[in-house]
């Protein structure tokens, strides 16, 4: 045990000391100031060295001294940690240095290495952290994020609202109450937690009508920070609501993706009705609208699985298009863009330019976008630099991905998430204005009340407290999905899955994972109907491809989901899609809420008497068969996908 020195003349508030001329000390003295949040006191040993003649000199050049109001002092790595006694997050830091075995000699060795090259500990910090290594704030993240999450929520609400009576009205392909009842009959009560819908309380088209335009309402609040935490419960519930009872046509990954982000985003949000700008309060590490760290790092982890998954599934499932790695650790294949840009569901006009690339190209792309979504975002959760220049590798993917596919507004969703990788320092270094020191944080103008800063306290606590529920509940099932992309086979453990039954009806907890398989082929359904099963006209779908001389269109953000159901229904045959008969029995009846969702209806007057479906390979025309004949397309008949069907009385 070392003697404990002291000091006749203690400070009347702890009072940590530094070397003011070391560029490393000054810059993690500022991280220090923050965190302690005015519970201490910090001045350059060469200003107070004087008044403590019981401290050597070489003490104070050697290392950061830490002396408390009763006089104790404590020097380097024991000093910091005994400084942090008055965060509370912290203090295991100071009971691991007492009582851990070899967690102060480790602690020590680290300082004395660090405090001997300090030259280029100050280097590596610059290269990580930049000037300013102070704790990381997002307010500006929090305030954009939530507007861009609310703008997520309106293209959603409004893209459904104008198909929602085609697809699940009392007259559409799927009737929701044709769902409902039979799973009520057969289920019981318990259905109402393995399928949770308002539309239990009404399946009408008015109530739809009403789910929608709600949620196109409470985006706009959100959108404006008008309630916010009470904006995303009731868009979380309306949207899952809908997503039940949209069956198949809402059972994309980016609506799972929407409803775990728009119920995390709840607990970082600001719990109040109208959140004002950020104000600092003198003393306080505890800002007026302050977020809650822990909903931070469960956003933070989801936008880490959805990319990690998407990765390593694509390594995992055994195509070797995306890249295989064999015993002599030798890359093969990397071929899955020779197929991607005219196999995907609904490509843009630049899909078809891109797919011209040069071979080398589309291989470096492959590598590139494994690269991104496999290693890039353990980057998440490095210092600035490296942060930032991970959320611009995976801004630049999803813009790369959005450029040549329509898939609505996946792409947008996770440039949100992206947003929370940009603090609030970085920011202002973008702007060209540097980040106010923690003097100046003193200037601005303290709350309007005391009791508006204990609501804030408690607000955030109420906020904090519930977020560790949900990360206690979920982090488990979250870390088992990331082991699952990389072992598949691997069988759930029982407690798990006893979980993730309880959880998964609310989509709060999802694994993701894109394009696994690359799809090699291009078959599309073409829709025929005739009045006298001898002459048959076309269905002519406002999206997908058709037309071969009709250029790949751009929708998105919207997804028209029919559209997209489409190509899932040729990709796995009618009888895996058994919504295309009720398809076909629309048509039939001409039923204008389902011929609304096509570009056009060859018969407008008289429903057809016949319908059928004929199945054809696509695939993009060359550079030279498209100056020759003006075709994007070139496709070939391959048979029969639903044959010819009428009507009985």
């Amino acid at each position: 045990m070392k003697d404990q020195l002291r000091v006749s003349n203690p400070p009347t508030k702890p009072l940590m000391t530094w070397d003011g001329e070391c560029h490393f000390c000054r810059h993690w003295i500022e991280r220090w100031r923050e965190i302690t949040a005015g519970e201490v006191e910090y001045a350059p040993y060469q200003e107070i060295a004087d008044r403590f003649p019981e401290i050597p000199r070489e003490q104070f050049q050697r290392s950061v001294v830490y002396i408390d109001k009763t006089g104790q002092v404590f020097v380097a790595a024991e000093a910091v940690y005994r400084s942090l006694l008055s965060r509370g997050s912290k203090k295991w830091l100071w009971w691991g240095y007492q009582h851990i075995p070899g967690f102060a000699a480790v602690s020590e060795f680290g300082y004395k290495l660090i405090a001997r090259h300090r030259a280029f500990a100050s280097a590596i910090t610059r290269l990580l952290w930049g000037n300013d290594v102070r704790p990381p704030t997002y307010f500006w993240a929090r305030r954009w994020f939530l507007r861009a999450l609310g703008l997520v929520y309106l293209i959603a609400f409004v893209s459904l609202w104008i198909q929602i009576d085609g697809l699940v009205g009392a007259n559409g392909i799927l009737p929701i109450s044709d769902y409902l009842s039979p799973a009520r009959g057969n289920i019981g009560y318990k259905t109402v937690w393995i399928l949770p819908t308002l539309c239990w309380f009404n399946s009408s088209n008015g109530f739809l009508h009403f789910l929608c335009g709600g949620g196109v309402l409470v985006s706009l609040l959100l959108i404006f920070r008008i309630a916010p935490a009470i904006s995303l419960a009731v868009l979380f519930v309306f949207y899952l609501s809908l997503s039940i009872a949209g069956q198949a046509f809402l059972s994309f990954q980016w609506d799972i993706l929407l409803l775990e982000t728009g119920f995390l985003a709840i607990f970082f949000a600001p719990w109040r009705l109208w959140p004002k700008e950020n104000l600092i309060r003198p003393g306080s590490a505890i800002p007026a609208t302050a977020l809650s760290p822990v909903a931070m790092f469960l956003l933070k982890f989801l936008l880490f699985k959805l990319m990690f998954m998407s990765g390593v599934v694509k390594l995992t499932s055994g195509d070797n298009c995306w890249g295989w790695i064999d015993h002599s650790f030798h890359w093969s294949a990397l071929t899955a863009l020779d197929y991607h840009y005219w196999t995907q569901p609904l490509p843009t006009v630049f899909a078809w330019f891109a797919d011209k690339h040069p071979e080398w190209f589309k291989k470096f792309s492959v590598a590139f976008c494994l690269v991104v979504e496999i290693i890039v975002p353990f980057f998440i959760w490095a210092p600035r630099r490296p942060r930032l220049i991970a959320a611009g590798l995976l801004i630049f993917l999803q813009l790369a991905i959005a450029i040549t596919g329509n898939y609505c507004f996946f792409n947008l969703l996770t440039l949100a998430l992206c947003l929370l990788l940009i603090d609030d320092a970085s920011l202002k270094r973008l702007e060209g204005r540097a980040p106010a020191s923690p003097a100046a944080q003193e200037l601005r103008p303290p709350p309007r009340s005391e009791a508006r800063s204990f609501r804030t306290a408690r607000s955030l606590q109420i906020a904090n407290l519930a977020a560790i529920i949900v990360l206690i509940i979920t982090l488990p099932l979250n870390l088992w999905l990331c082991y699952t992309a990389l072992k598949p086979e691997a069988d759930w453990p029982k407690p798990l899955v006893m979980l993730y039954t309880h959880i998964e009806p609310f989509r709060i907890v999802n694994g993701y994972g894109l394009f696994r398989v690359m799809t090699k082929e291009r078959p599309e359904i073409q829709v025929e109907g005739s009045a006298d099963g001898i002459d048959w006209v076309s269905y002519e779908f406002k999206w997908k491809p058709g037309d071969v001389n009709r250029a790949p269109r751009w929708c998105a953000p919207h997804q028209p989901r029919l559209d997209w159901q489409m190509w899932f229904a040729a990709l796995g045959g009618r009888r895996q899609e058994p919504w295309f008969e009720n398809f076909v029995i629309r048509l039939l009846e001409n039923e204008p809420a389902v011929t609304r969702l096509l570009a056009r209806n060859p018969f407008p007057d008289k429903p057809p008497k016949y319908v059928r479906a004929i199945l054809f390979k696509y695939q993009f025309t060359t550079s030279e068969e498209r100056r020759a004949i003006g075709a994007w397309w070139k496709r070939r008949e391959i048979g029969e996908f639903f044959p010819e069907a009428t009507l009985r009385r």
